[in-house]
C-alpha cells in the first residue's frame, strides 16, 4: 500500500474544510512553527482535522496529533504515522 504523505498545502486545504481557517499555503511552508492557535485553529479545529486525515487513509493517529502546538510538529507526527514509523 503506498501512503501518501501530508503536505502543508494539504493542512491548508483541512484547516479550511474542517476548522473553518483559511491559510495561505505558502504561509505555513514560510513559517510552520506558527502555532496553531495564532492561526485560529483550535483544538476542536485540530481534532477535525485529525478525524478527517483518519478516514481519508484508513489509518488511526496517535493520540499526540491533536495535542500538536505547530503544524510543523503535526506534518511530522502525522507522516510518521503513515510511514508506520
Amino acid at each position: 500500500m503506498i501512503t501518501q504523505e501530508l503536505t502543508f498545502g494539504e493542512l491548508a486545504a483541512l484547516m479550511k474544510h474542517s476548522a473553518g481557517v483559511t491559510i495561505d499555503p505558502a504561509r505555513l511552508e514560510q513559517d510552520p512553527d506558527t502555532p496553531f492557535n495564532g492561526l485560529g485553529v483550535d483544538s476542536l479545529g485540530l481534532l477535525g482535522i485529525v478525524g478527517e486525515l483518519e478516514n481519508r487513509h484508513g489509518v488511526s493517529l496517535p493520540t499526540d496529533a491533536e495535542r500538536c502546538k505547530t503544524p510543523a510538529e503535526f506534518v511530522v507526527l502525522v507522516n510518521n504515522a503513515l510511514a508506520g514509523v
